[in-house]
């Protein structure tokens, strides 16, 4: 891979971590507590809501540091090595978190009666949200989990022309 490609996905791999900080730190908790302010009767899920939130924001940005590594992994090319596992299960781990949290919030926003201001609207599409993001979550693990198999097969086959070699 070309060491300028490498420098530009690093470039947005480290423009999306801080991103993500900033929306954990302002965007997510300044938006609740608008939300809070407009219809006070949201206030008991809000602290329980941000901190999901927040905790998904952080599963990615675990996935995009372990890309970081793999990034770094094929600049000195040794990503056919066993210690690119470690890395790939890192990013499985995290989105497998991160769907079980959106499945979470979506089994709450079924089972619970959350109030809505209006005609009950918000609720739906922030349950249509979470349901989404969930099965994206599943696929994109699945996905993942399929791509570190052919990571393994590539990574034996390096190691037997290595031995023949």
């Amino acid at each position: 891979m070309h060491r300028l490609f490498i420098a530009a996905l690093r470039a947005g791999i480290a423009a999306a971590i801080l991103l993500g900080l900033f929306g954990q730190i302002v965007v997510i908790p300044t938006t609740a507590a608008d939300e809070v302010g407009r219809f006070p009767p949201y206030a008991p899920y809000a602290t329980p809501y941000v901190t999901v939130a927040i905790l998904g924001v952080a599963c990615v940005q675990v996935a995009l540091v372990a890309t970081w590594m793999l990034l770094d992994m094929v600049r000195r090319g040794a990503i056919f090595t066993p210690r690119a596992f470690r890395w790939v299960d890192i990013i499985i781990g995290s989105s497998v978190v991160a769907t079980l949290l959106a499945i979470g919030v979506t089994g709450h926003l079924t089972l619970a009666s959350v109030p809505s201001p209006d005609d009950g609207m918000e609720v739906i599409s922030t349950l249509i949200a979470a349901t989404a993001s969930a099965g994206v979550g599943a696929a994109f693990a699945m996905l993942v989990v399929i791509m570190r198999g052919l990571l393994r097969q590539a990574t034996d086959l390096q190691t037997e022309i290595a031995e023949v070699v």
